[in-house]
């Protein structure tokens, strides 16, 4: 016979900062992988993994292998978002991590394409899945985990510890990369560029130890002693909340922003049209990271007193008229200008959408879904978000340097997500426990099994 958990409320106190702990570190850590990734295709792959006879096109190629990992993610949701409101976060939590370190510490093990031909970049691709497969699942499950452990009137706060920890994994990135990057190009290309990736082996060890002590949610485990869990969450996830997860989808389209700052700026700004050093745009990231990580949990706390929507909105359409600001400076040449901006464009405006959205996002579904429904949403979103620098670079003409047109690109992406806040309902007031509720059909009807 099962006992019933104890209500949400009467979770331990201590709880509540462990999650937010554990996912912070863990995500800094599983993210550290991910963004390594991002600084290597801007400034390293292209001469690696592709023909150097054509650099626009072997620059064009390296991103698009940066957009492989976010077209798997909607695969990898799928699978992971179903067995996380099955079997529970933690599990889930802990699987994403180890993944994550093992593919990225296989791409600092891979031959180049003067070693072995058209062969490196296929491998290069095939470890580039693994790590979008993992990502798929680290930010939902996190997410759920502290949402889930968070006090009612605290949600917007403890969850934003997970992309607070995104952010710090980027930062960490990008000052690994600084003394790589600073290099001679000898050894940068021989064996230099390796060495971020050789890492991930200390990170998989770290987040696991982490992890695998933290306590499974006092509403998954509510949820399941009494109701059972529900055998396939994606059919009760399209039939209850379609228009939530449509939601979900436009609203992570804002992600483009992090991905064009991150990634098809710094390329643009190293480039010959414009000719910054690697070592000073890293220093553009690293700060404006660093500045984040204090303004997300700010922006978070924020939506805990006002509302979610208004926040998220800040940070949506502030970013469409940041971002234009930001590549102006760049094509500028102007370094002191293009700091500032950045900081400006990164580090604030855009950390209002991004440090609420796990809250904003998570409160639309019920516990037996919200992993799911989070997953499912995020990764479709993130997508598009992942291949925006592909097609940014197209756009951005032969010799690469229109970023006026990428600036209106990435604007453009910010309007489905001010659409997608504007339609949603306000949550932050809500008992955790009546999130995402539904009329429930009778117990007959339902598809679930006993846990």
């Amino acid at each position: 016979m099962s006992v019933p958990a104890a209500p949400h409320d009467a979770a331990p106190p201590g709880q509540p900062k462990k999650a937010a702990t554990a996912a912070w570190i863990g995500s800094a850590l599983e993210y550290y992988d991910f963004f390594i990734y991002g600084s290597a295709a801007a400034l390293i792959f292209p001469k690696v993994f592709f023909d150097e006879s054509d650099p626009a096109t072997a620059t064009l190629l390296s991103l698009a292998t940066f957009g492989v990992a976010y077209a798997a993610r909607p695969v990898g949701a799928l699978f992971l978002g179903h067995f996380g409101d099955r079997v529970g976060r933690k599990k889930i939590m802990v699987f994403t991590l180890m993944l994550m370190g093992v593919s990225t510490f296989l791409i600092g093990c891979l031959p180049t394409r003067d070693q072995v031909g058209t062969l490196a970049p296929v491998l290069l691709v095939l470890c580039r899945v693994l790590q979008g497969i993992s990502a798929a699942g680290e930010q939902a499950s996190a997410n759920s985990m502290t949402l889930e452990h968070a006090p009612p009137h605290r949600r917007g706060f403890f969850t934003s510890f997970t992309l607070s920890g995104t952010q710090g994994g980027q930062l960490l990135a990008t000052l690994v990369f600084l003394p790589i990057a600073a290099l001679p190009e000898e050894h940068l290309l021989s064996w230099g560029w390796r060495v971020p990736f050789w890492l991930s082996v200390g990170v998989a060890v770290v987040g696991f130890v982490i992890r695998r002590k933290l306590d499974e949610t006092p509403a998954f485990a509510q949820q399941a002693n009494s109701e059972g869990v529900v055998k396939l969450p994606l059919v009760v996830l399209l039939r209850e909340h379609w228009a939530d997860v449509l939601r979900v989808v436009a609203g992570a389209l804002v992600a483009s922003v992090s991905t064009i700052f991150t990634v098809w700026a710094l390329a643009y700004a190293t480039s010959d049209s414009v000719g910054m050093s690697r070592s000073s745009m890293l220093w553009v990231g690293a700060l404006a990271n660093l500045v984040a990580l204090a303004a997300i949990p700010l922006w978070a706390t924020l939506s805990d007193r006002i509302g979610r929507r208004p926040v998220f909105l800040v940070g949506a359409a502030g970013s469409a008229g940041a971002m234009f600001l930001y590549l102006w400076a760049i094509s500028t040449g102007s370094y002191p200008l293009t700091m500032v901006l950045g900081i400006v464009a990164f580090g604030i405006v855009y950390s209002a959408a991004n440090g609420v959205w796990p809250a904003f996002y998570g409160e639309m579904f019920s516990t037996r879904v919200r992993l799911s429904g989070m997953a499912i949403g995020t990764q479709i979103g993130f997508a598009v978000a992942g291949f925006a620098v592909t097609f940014a670079a197209r756009i951005a003409g032969p010799d690469g340097d229109d970023w006026s047109a990428v600036a209106l690109f990435t604007a453009a992406l910010c309007v489905p997500p001010v659409i997608a806040a504007l339609s949603a309902k306000e949550t932050s007031k809500l008992p955790t426990e009546q999130l995402g509720e539904r009329p429930r059909r009778p117990a007959a009807e339902r598809e679930t099994v006993t846990a």
